[in-house]
């Protein structure tokens, strides 16, 4: 029997014998390369945490004490070693395993993590909870996988180092985020090496304090003492950041050295206040694929165990948005020469990174800065370059204030090309990208669209470069695009603010946004072998909306069904009910999209049909609607 096979909770890990933990570590290693070699999932960060889980595991008491994990890429040993190795194989599978952290997946699991820089501020939260009911056991923040070029980790350490309270924050660095890190802070910690010097001249400063807050009378040379260690510090502590934010610093550590880590870990727990453990880890250690190709550790399609090569995929079908829209931002760069592109630590997740080879100055990663790049795009607009700013549409949500404040305020003409729009498939919960329809509605000179296909996408990145006269946005979905994409210059601009009749009926008109245009028009396929006369539009402006076109349905159609990939409040449907309620009201508008809810991870065509966005379900749709104006004309 393997070690691993013994593991059914942290009480197992510690009382495994010191010198077999490397052991157990290679077994989880192991375990982690085999079984996401057939689900696929974020495998990088977790291959390089998995001494420091082991360490985390037998130095503290989970779940008494607190451990927190940011960027749930990091969690997936942490799963493996608190309970869930048997079904560590239904990982990111419908009804399986969350590929994050879930508070209800497991009690081990103090909180959830999808999004970086959450885990400080919500320790601290947890610590000052503790604080406040008596309780004593240890919180510990896990920092890392790109969560420290966010800024919300900063505000907490700030507010945690004021409070002096007691918690202990792990700095994981594996200088990598998905893409590597950029920015200052990555190269500050690039530099940081173990100074032992630095570490023994500390000592000695701490020690005249020591000695001299004997002697009577002695405050002169107290403090004097005090500047020597001060000195000190600045001039060759490696965590100077950190202990001028309050913080006390060990490291840098190793943070596949499984010893060092207990030994330091052991350290840390003796002291109390705001501390720091710095480990170093290397993302995708153990993984079999060559150093050049780092980036590809961050996650995986299912791929050859052995080799770390990708499994043949079935089929050629047609192109992913997110290569179309890639290719197409990199052509038209050439026709605009004002044209730059920005991304928040996703080259290749948003297909930026085929523009950043072909125009690398004109490319800008900002690292995980979401609310940064969105200001930061507003500064080069002010100047007359174009923006074109590549964001999912779960992780730019956390730059709204920066879209309302910095741009919308100032008709500031910002592209926003959203990613990951819609039912995203695997990943669930915290990256569904189904709010962007409300919450961009919602801003005043905002242009909302979203494409119905390829050759759509490039005309609508057309009439957005056109377009001067404040931000505009476009959405699409993790998956294949409709309609192949031909060659940039061989498609014109979509003319600003116009739907698209797709096919013209008398009964109904279905009022469809982007891809839910094509399971529409299967929708009115079905229904017309049944004696319904289905119109269907393309609507591809949600904001402003076609009213010369609106106005010519209403007068045509008993009745409307919306639909759109998102939530359905205060989304596209809403806003056209309202409008149509005030100008027609008597037309019934039935609105189709996703519910008022969160949704699990499984396939995207699962997640679609859960919820009737397909063509059987907008089929079931309009026959009800019809079914009721029947009755209600009877």
């Amino acid at each position: 029997m393997s070690l691993l096979e013994t593991i059914h909770g942290p009480e197992d890990v510690r009382s495994i014998p010191h010198e077999q933990l490397q052991q157990l570590a290679d077994e989880v290693r192991e375990r982690l390369i085999d079984v996401v070699s057939e689900t696929g999932g974020h495998i990088g960060a977790g291959l390089g945490v998995v001494e420091l889980t082991i360490a985390l595991l037998y130095s503290f008491e989970s779940p008494r004490d607190k451990i927190l994990w940011d960027v749930g890429h990091q969690g997936y040993p942490w799963k493996i070693l608190t309970g869930r190795n048997d079904r560590l194989p239904t990982l990111r599978q419908e009804g399986g395993l969350s590929g994050f952290l879930r508070r209800d997946e497991s009690e081990h699991d103090q909180f959830g993590a999808g999004h970086a820089g959450t885990a400080m501020s919500a320790a601290l939260g947890m610590a000052a909870a503790r604080d406040l009911k008596g309780e004593s056991h240890h919180v510990v923040a896990v920092v890392g996988d790109g969560a420290l070029t966010c800024g919300m980790p900063y505000e907490g350490m700030n507010n945690a180092g004021h409070s002096d309270r007691d918690i202990i924050m792990i700095v994981n660095d594996n200088g990598m985020s998905i893409a590597p890190n950029v920015g200052a802070i990555s190269k500050y910690f690039g530099s940081i090496d173990a100074s032992l010097m630095a570490n023994k001249l500390r000592e000695i400063a701490k020690s005249i304090i020591n000695r001299t807050s004997k002697f009577v009378g002695g405050k002169r040379m107290v403090d004097f003492a005090k500047n020597i260690e001060e000195s000190v510090k600045n001039l060759w502590s490696p965590g100077m950041l950190f202990e001028e934010l309050g913080f006390r610093y060990f490291g840098p550590i190793d943070g596949h050295d499984i010893t060092a880590m207990i030994n330091t870990l052991k350290t840390a727990k003796s002291v109390k206040g705001p501390r720091v453990v710095h480990v170093i880890t290397k993302k995708g250690k153990g993984f079999p694929l060559e150093e050049p190709d780092l980036e590809k550790f961050h996650a995986r399609k299912p791929y050859d165990p052995v080799t770390g090569e990708l499994k043949p995929s079935k089929g050629s079908g047609p192109p992913a948005w997110t290569k179309v829209f890639g290719n197409a931002i990199t052509e038209l760069a050439a026709e605009h020469p004002e044209m730059v592109v920005i991304t928040a630590a996703m080259p290749s997740g948003t297909g930026t990174n085929i523009f950043q080879k072909k125009w690398p100055d004109r490319f800008f990663d900002v690292g995980i800065a979401e609310g940064h790049g969105t200001t930061f795009a507003a500064g080069l607009a002010t100047q007359g370059v174009r923006p074109v700013v590549a964001i999912y549409s779960t992780f730019l949500q956390r730059a709204y204030d920066s879209i309302i404040h910095d741009i919308a305020i100032q008709r500031l003409p910002v592209i926003f090309c959203m990613d990951r729009a819609g039912m995203v498939g695997a990943d669930g919960q915290t990256h569904m990208g189904l709010y962007d329809i409300a919450y961009m509605l919602a801003v005043p000179n905002m242009t909302v669209t979203q494409p119905k296909d390829a050759p759509e996408l490039i005309g609508l990145l057309r009439c957005a470069l056109a377009h001067k006269d404040g931000p505009f946005s476009l959405r699409y979905p993790r998956d294949n695009a409709p309609a192949p994409a031909p060659p940039a210059a061989e498609v014109a601009p979509i003319e600003y603010g116009t739907w698209e009749m797709l096919r013209q009926g008398k009964d109904c008109a279905i009022l469809a946004v982007g891809v839910m245009c094509q399971p529409a028009m299967d929708a009115a396929e079905m229904l017309a072998s049944e004696g319904l006369d289905v119109s269907v539009v393309n609507c591809r402006f949600m904001k402003p909306l076609d009213r010369d076109m609106l106005r010519t349905i209403v007068a045509d159609h008993r009745f409307l069904v919306t639909v759109e990939d998102a939530t359905v409040v205060n989304g596209f449907g809403a806003c056209v009910s309202a409008v149509v309620h005030e100008t027609a009201p008597g037309v019934r508008v039935r609105v189709m999209g996703v519910p008022d809810q969160t949704f699990e991870h499984a396939p995207r065509s699962s997640q679609l049909a859960w919820v009737g966005l397909t063509a059987e379900g907008i089929a079931e749709n309009v026959r009800a609607r019809a079914t009721e104006e029947s009755l209600s004309t009877a």
